[in-house]
């Protein structure tokens, strides 16, 4: 026995030995067909009992997996969902019902592109939870059920032909019955909280029967509640679910835009309607606006006004000449098309389309040959430029004025205009905080420095206050923010903390008397007392959360009791309390009378999890949080489900997949119910993660992320990717998911192919960003070698962007690196800074004196530090083979940054490559093109730092008339 006993676990030894020789690294050829959960597709039905996500992949197709998890027993069902990235799943109010979408195969999408075949059509699965009832609906764009009710699903169909109103099929199932009802031309529609009513705008062709309709579900019966000649849109229910507004565009050739007027519904049960028609009100209104279609109106909480947008009309001017030219067109076209049809050598139908189309194409031309240049004028005075004008074109003709309605005494009221750009109404609708910064808008694009004016406006009267003249907002926490009722504002300004009564009109310091700073301390950029940000106010407005950047502060308002630490060890133990898991949806404020969960990060330790903070007998909370959860782990994303005491919360490690685990409110004993990538066990991944202390040239201690390399042997040294993004070691416990991302760069895929991987912190100094890379990657990378993992003869380096930069730059400086890759680096500070920002419009100028730049002032009053700091000034220093990703089209860091570079270090014949990816941005979007720069990155990496053979395009170029050859060649 004892002989058949050791047979028996030596062959189990072997087999066990066999399987973990089977495993492989993974590859960027099974990255395409690799398997894994969409973290926002985990969806969990209000009564806690079952789950659903969906496993998706990039080129392959997907599935819904769905479990009962209230039933040990139960078996996870699988239902094939086609090729989609982002699947659709939603449950029932009750828990009774799943929908979800069904897309086309990955095969049948494939083919069809290739055949340029008309759109494919989405599927929806409807099931029965706890049965095999299972139902699906063709031609399906979206869907939704009716809220609490959880009687009605409504599913918005594909529109069929190509009729000229914007409507289509609505199907109205009865979730009861299995029956369903059929409504025509529906272009919008939307269930009110209780589920009770459902509002719908019909929009048919030539207008025929477009109105604002209202269905009730319980008697199944329909009001016309307006119907005319005219758009409807908008549909906005109150959060009660007791009445709605919408819009109705009327069109007037006479102008560019169609006339608004604003729908109001209430008493559902006898539906009261207010229309409120601009163009009748000839008193109130000023009649150089109209009520605009861009800005969704609503009703106040207590239903007596409505608020929307209003903004100024455009006369839709016609040009004479421009009419006469037309003329001339056609009768140039009449006898061009004589022509034609006189022309002997048509001989074919093919001949005539060809003729035909010639003459289109010259049409075309001549339409778009006009009179006026096509030109921009840039001003020095320009508040905005030029580009950023053109960027925000859209956005600004469809800009418009909040405006209210009072039903009652049937008054218009503007609340704002051009001396006031923006406008936010406060809960419960009794003011609104307007702000304006136009008066420095110059200023702020060129230094960077946020001010802004502020005002308080009454909701009942229209009166605007002033509150704040230039108010400096030097983060985004210093703004006002106001209480859950919306009569107070609790702002930053000098270092602390205050809140204003609107009411009162007055003002209290609620930090001055308290031990601990709550300016951002740790925030390098170039501002003046940011502040850490808030928790927020709680539920009944008596307090305010506060963090000092390690604890939480219970701050009363009424001055009277005294302000409580609640969490007490933050500081102390280097433990930050980062933020609060808000876990009703619905929720005003925090609630104190109950369990106040809070996400807990250890900032030399990199353990993360959950504390709870409870509350106290007598208001607000207890002093101490209680940790319930602290791993060496990556843990977040707690949310409890609606109607249950069922809790989840996701945990992951850098080589163990994201997974969603299930507990209690104590969040103990928890159950994992995910299965995230399902071919995990086929791959081999890093053995783990050491953290590497290290103290920069300048005196900062901080600490880089070290991730060892598959099969990792102790005492072995292995080939070392650098990367970085100024402070990134929190990522220590962060799981990568294998792809391919728009930089190239993947870690899991490099340390599942034999690489570490090393991350270091980066802290910077005013006025010298890239040596302060030089200060802190240097020494962290002798602490990684120190460990003795790390072959300090084979590291290559690898950033984007502003990882990028630092790239560019540290090779410069040093030779430690044997290869580098700079994806879209910054190369010249100095011509950089007069550049523009193309995306956004705005010039690079405010980002390097208040943002990532770091520089005090311009070049020309600091140009030894823009100079000291630029790449492309110590070219003559670069010794390390350097490939570099920069995009024409790339509208972050100017395309002329790469190419300066490159073209310097080419002209002292220094080895470098730049990867252009023709029509992509700062990143790369295309498949193909991740995929391609994915691949060529490892290969550089692989040649430089493992000794592989180079490829032909690293070892000598590929000629401009070569490259498809080459390209078909590679395939992938």
């Amino acid at each position: 026995m004892r002989k058949q006993l050791l047979t028996f676990l030596a062959l189990f030894c072997f087999a066990s030995f066999v399987v973990a020789q089977e495993k492989k690294p993974i590859t960027w050829q099974d990255i395409p067909t690799w398997k894994y959960m969409q973290s926002n597709s985990f969806q969990v039905s209000p009564d806690g009992k079952w789950i659903a996500y969906g496993n998706v992949a990039l080129e392959a197709d997907g599935e819904v997996i769905l479990q009962n998890i209230s039933d040990p027993s139960a078996q996870k069902k699988s239902f094939p969902i086609g090729s989609t990235n982002f699947p659709s799943i939603a449950f029932s109010d009750d828990g009774k019902w799943i929908a979800f979408k069904v897309y086309p195969t990955f095969a049948e999408s494939k083919a069809n592109k290739a055949s340029k075949g008309k759109p494919l059509r989405d599927k929806l699965t409807l099931i029965e939870l706890g049965t095999e009832k299972k139902k699906t609906f063709e031609n399906v764009i979206s869907f939704s059920f009716n809220g609490e009710a959880a009687s009605h699903l409504a599913i918005n169909l594909a529109k069929d032909g190509n009729g000229d109103g914007k409507g289509s099929d609505l199907l109205i199932h009865h979730l009861k019955t299995g029956k369903s009802q059929n409504m025509g031309n529906v272009s919008e529609f939307r269930f009110n909280k209780s589920g009770s009513h459902l509002a719908y705008v019909v929009d048919a062709a030539n207008k025929s029967g477009n109105g604002i309709y209202l269905l009730n579900l319980s008697s199944n019966s329909t009001q016309i509640l307006d119907s005319d000649n005219a758009s409807y849109k908008s549909l906005n229910w109150t959060e009660k679910g007791d009445a709605f507004a919408a819009l109705k565009m009327v069109e007037d050739k006479k102008y560019k835009q169609d006339h608004g007027q604003v729908i109001g519904v209430k008493n559902l049960s006898n539906p009261q309607l207010t229309i409120y028609d601009a163009l009748k009100d000839s008193i109130g209104f000023d009649q150089a606006y109209t009520i605009s279609g861009n800005r969704r109106p609503m009703w106040s909480e207590d239903l007596t006004r409505l608020f929307y947008g209003i903004h100024p009309l455009t006369l839709a001017k016609k040009d004479d000449k421009k009419e006469l030219d037309k003329d001339s067109v056609k009768m140039a076209e009449a006898n061009a098309m004589e022509k034609i049809m006189a022309d002997t050598s048509i001989k074919s139908i093919a001949d005539l389309q060809k003729a035909i189309a010639k003459l289109n194409s010259g049409k075309e031309k001549k339409e778009a040959n006009t009179d006026k240049p096509d030109m921009t004028i840039w001003h020095w005075n320009d508040s905005k430029l030029q580009s950023r004008q053109q960027v925000t074109e859209n956005q600004d003709k469809n800009y418009s004025f909040w405006a209210m309605y009072n039903v009652a005494s049937a008054k218009h009221t503007a609340l704002q205009d051009s001396s006031m750009k923006d406008l936010s109404i406060l809960p419960k609708h009794r003011y609104a905080l307007g702000s304006d910064a136009q008066a420095y808008e110059l200023d702020i694009n060129l230094d960077g420095q946020q001010y802004s004016d502020f005002y308080i406006v009454d909701l009942l009267t229209g009166e605007k206050t002033m509150l704040f003249t230039k108010f400096y907002i030097p983060s985004y926490s210093s703004s006002p923010r106001p209480s859950t009722d919306g009569t107070k504002l609790m702002y930053g300004k000098d270092g602390h903390y205050f809140v204003y009564d609107i009411a009162s009109k007055s003002t209290k310091n609620i930090t001055e008397n308290l031990p601990v700073t709550f300016v951002d301390v740790e925030d390098d950029h170039n501002v003046e007392k940011p502040m850490v940000g808030a928790l927020g106010w709680s539920s009944d407005d008596k307090y305010v959360l506060l963090r000092d950047g390690w604890d939480i502060w219970q701050v009363p308002l009424n001055g009277k009791s005294t302000s409580i630490n609640l969490t007490q060890d933050g500081r102390a133990k280097k433990i930050r309390y980062q933020y609060r898991f808000g876990l009703d949806p619905e929720e005003e404020g925090i609630d104190l009378t109950k369990p106040v969960y809070v996400r807990t990060y250890g900032e030399w330790s990199k353990k993360s999890g959950i504390a709870l903070l409870s509350p106290a007998k007598k208001g607000g909370l207890s002093t101490g949080a209680k940790s319930l959860i602290w791993e060496d782990a990556n843990v977040g994303g707690l949310r409890k489900a609606e109607n249950a005491e069922v809790f989840f919360f996701s945990k992951e490690t850098f080589n163990t997949p994201t997974e969603i685990y299930m507990t209690d409110a104590s969040l103990s004993s928890p159950k994992q119910v995910t299965e995230n990538t399902p071919d995990a066990d086929k791959y081999l991944w890093s053995e783990g993660t050491q953290l590497v202390d290290y103290v920069t040239d300048k005196g900062d201690s901080l600490q880089g992320a070290l991730f060892l390399p598959a099969n990792y042997v102790e005492g072995k040294k292995y080939p070392t990717i650098v990367y970085y993004y100024e402070k990134l070691s929190q990522t220590r416990h962060n799981w990568a998911n294998p792809g391919f991302s728009g930089t190239g760069w993947n870690p899991t895929v490099y340390t599942s192919n034999g690489y570490a991987v090393f991350i270091p912190d980066i802290v910077y100094k005013l006025d010298d960003p890239g040596m302060s890379a030089v200060w802190a990657v240097l020494p962290a990378v002798k602490a990684a070698i120190a460990t003795g993992v790390v072959d300090e003869n084979n590291i290559g380096i690898h950033g984007h962007s502003w990882g990028g930069y630092q790239t560019s730059f540290l090779i410069t400086q040093t030779n430690m690196f044997k290869a580098a890759a700079a994806g879209a680096p910054l190369t010249n500070m100095i011509s950089m800074y007069d550049l523009i920002y193309w995306n956004s419009g705005g010039g690079n100028m405010s980002i390097f004196e208040a943002s990532q730049g770091r520089f005090s002032g311009a070049p020309w009053e600091n140009w030894d530090s823009y100079e000291r700091n630029s790449p492309v000034y110590h070219v003559k220093k670069v010794n390390t083979p350097l490939l570099m990703l920069h995009n024409d089209k790339d509208g972050a860091v100017d395309f002329t940054q790469g190419i300066e570079y490159y073209s310097a270090l080419r002209r002292l014949k220094k080895p470098v490559i730049l990867m252009q990816y023709k029509g992509e941005n700062h990143g790369l979007s295309k498949l193909e093109n991740r995929k391609d720069y994915s691949v060529r990155m490892m290969e550089f990496f692989n040649h430089h730092l493992k000794g592989h053979s180079a490829p032909d395009w690293l070892e000598k170029g590929i000629d401009n008339l070569k490259l498809d050859e080459h390209l078909e060649k590679r395939g992938f």
